[in-house]
């Protein structure tokens, strides 16, 4: 009996020590979770709070794998090289896609070109067809707030994107742009890398610039868009004010104050007489359209710039260079060199746009894929209406 009863306590002891080694094996798996505070983790949130352009609060998922953007025509393009895939991008309006197909954007990012463009017509939106694409997030113009609250009415987390946020500044306005996205797309963060570069290149520039005497400097009439009906440049308060100051040049119709581009006549052209005409790829005309007055109702034959033939049409390569997007480094070095040639004749731009894209990107441009961004195509002005 005795035998019997320590039999049985030895079992209970063996009992109660399994039970306690259990016990604690759980309170030590359990501790495993919990913050150095001693409090447990927080399960990781299924959305985040963003301050859009616009200065809105902006709730957006955590995870984006769907994107559509509405009047924001570079950002598609910012979009495909800051992830180095298109893969995410659902919509795009049909500027966009034109730029794509006739630039180096769909030659790298092929993926875009499969993007749908029907649910947008300037900023017009079919609410309808864009449900259809189930976007994650909606981009869209800061200057459009109208279309922010009827996408927000819609159910859809709408981002605002300013283009003018920063008085027109390009470089300023592409290094916003990568640091909101770098928030809502941590893993794809480029934010310093890309702040780091375009400031150099910027600066370069500035350095070479800045001793030029005022009557040497370039007097520079920016084309952006036309037609045998339409003649638009830019004022003081559009892209063609900044890339002017920045490349030391003087912006010819810089008393027009009119926001955005502005109308002007062949009587004002002559009147500003420029040596260096830069014409956008906002239309499809070329440097011989004006020295051969090929468009009825223009005549440039008694313009300076093309009296000298300095008429240059700008750089396109993943969009169209006047605009902010990822090109505006590179292309002020372009500009730079086309309006004083001497003072950058060291500066190998097809060298130079290689390596920004390689050390920022991560893309390797061939050389005839480099030397394309100077030589953009007629068709990617086609059928072009600004929306800011």
């Amino acid at each position: 009996m005795k035998k019997n009863i320590l039999s049985m306590k030895k079992t209970t002891i063996k009992m109660l020590v399994l039970m306690l080694a259990l016990v604690m094996a759980m309170m030590s798996f359990a501790a495993c979770g919990s913050s150095d505070s001693g409090e447990a983790a927080e399960p990781a949130a299924d959305t985040i709070t963003v301050t859009d352009h616009a200065d809105n609060q902006v709730e957006v998922p955590a995870e984006i794998n769907r994107i559509a953007v509405c009047d924001i025509y570079p950002l598609p393009s910012v979009l495909a090289v800051f992830f180095d895939s298109a893969d995410k991008i659902v919509g795009m309006p049909m500027p966009s896609m034109t730029a794509a197909q006739n630039g180096l954007l769909g030659e790298l990012y092929p993926e875009i070109l499969n993007a749908e463009t029907g649910y947008i017509d300037g900023t017009n939106v079919n609410m309808e067809e864009l449900t259809k694409l189930e976007p994650d997030v909606v981009f869209y113009s800061a200057s459009s707030p109208e279309l922010g609250d009827q996408l927000r009415d819609a159910g859809f987390a709408a981002v605002a994107i300013s283009v003018n946020k920063w008085n027109y500044n390009c470089i300023e306005t592409l290094n916003n742009w990568i640091d909101l996205l770098s928030q809502m797309f941590p893993d794809s963060d480029k934010a310093e890398l890309v702040k780091t570069r375009s400031n150099e290149m910027y600066d370069l520039v500035q350095e070479r610039v800045k001793d030029i005497p005022d009557e040497e400097r370039a007097n520079a009439f920016f084309l952006f868009q036309y037609s045998d009906t339409t003649l638009l440049t830019s004022g003081q308060q559009f892209f063609g004010q900044w890339w002017a100051d920045a490349i030391g040049a003087k912006n010819v119709a810089k008393e027009l104050s009119t926001d955005n581009s502005v109308a002007v006549n062949m009587e004002q052209v002559y009147a500003w007489n420029p040596d260096l005409i830069f014409m956008t790829n906002f239309n499809t005309y070329f440097p011989d359209d004006l020295y051969n007055n090929t468009v009825q109702g223009y005549d440039w034959s008694a313009v300076k710039a093309v009296q000298d033939q300095r008429v240059f049409k700008m750089p396109l390569g993943i969009y169209r260079s006047y605009t902010p997007g990822v090109d505006c480094p590179v292309t002020l070095l372009w500009m730079a060199k086309t309006a004083y040639p001497e003072k950058f004749e060291d500066l190998d731009v097809v060298e130079e746009a290689k390596s920004y894209y390689k050390e920022v990107f991560g893309i390797d441009l061939t050389d005839e894929q480099a030397q394309s961004i100077f030589a953009p195509a007629q068709s990617a002005g086609g059928g072009f209406q600004y929306n800011d």
